[in-house]
């Protein structure tokens, strides 16, 4: 067993955070915390973070960093995660890193996913999902027998609205602007690990695993 892994996945949208957190998961026993998740339990469970960010959904606003960092305290306080987690989703920005550090939650191991831009828009802007039975296709690396509909049950794919090509060009700006720069603050502490993003998802855990292996000797 690793020593406490406290960790954060970096990484652009469509770059695989998700898929190399849930395995690293498993593999180390440790939660993973997605920020959205726990709002919903500590507004469901009225803690007194959950009251404070109920006030702010119910108008419709973000809720603010400090509420989000005193939930996230809450939530790491809790028994699963004592020998350590990944944090999903927080920090996205500086300022929200800095607050993690005043709570005192000394984050051992950041990895970065590396991939591309253009092979973001390539692999995000050529899904296609079936609206009916939800089958899920890539025009390149997984395609349907004809292109067109679905091979399950027939109907016609689509294009998700957040699949289409200008709005994955604007996620990548945003996350470009507001993100990255975690990399450089990170990269400070000596605690960031770079992974090039492979086109098959095991190549990608292979070097994701060596890393971390890596980092916590």
């Amino acid at each position: 067993m690793a020593k406490n892994l406290k960790m954060i996945f970096l990484g652009a949208p469509g770059a695989g955070k998700g898929t190399q957190s849930d395995i690293v998961a498993e593999k180390y026993g440790i939660p993973t915390i997605s920020t959205g998740v726990m709002i919903r339990e500590a507004i469901k469970n009225n803690t007194e973070m959950g009251l404070a960010a109920k006030a702010y959904t119910e108008k419709g606003a973000l809720v603010p960093d400090e509420v989000v960092i005193g939930i996230i305290g809450e939530r790491l306080s809790k028994d699963d995660c004592q020998n350590g987690f990944i944090l999903d989703g927080f920090p996205r920005t500086v300022p929200q890193a800095e607050a993690l550090d005043k709570m005192g939650v000394e984050i051992n191991c950041v990895v970065s996913l590396e991939v591309a831009d253009e092979k973001i828009v390539t692999r995000m802007s050529g899904r296609r999902v079936c609206a009916k039975c939800g089958a899920s296709y890539h025009i390149e690396y997984n395609p349907s027998k004809d292109g067109v509909t679905c091979d399950k049950c027939g109907e016609p794919l689509t294009t998700r609205k957040d699949d289409a090509a200008e709005v994955v060009l604007d996620r990548l700006n945003v996350y470009h602007n507001q993100t990255e720069p975690l990399k450089d603050f990170y990269g400070k502490k000596g605690v960031l690990v770079l992974v090039e993003g492979q086109e098959k998802v095991e190549d990608t855990t292979k070097l994701t695993l060596s890393a971390i292996e890596n980092a916590i000797k």
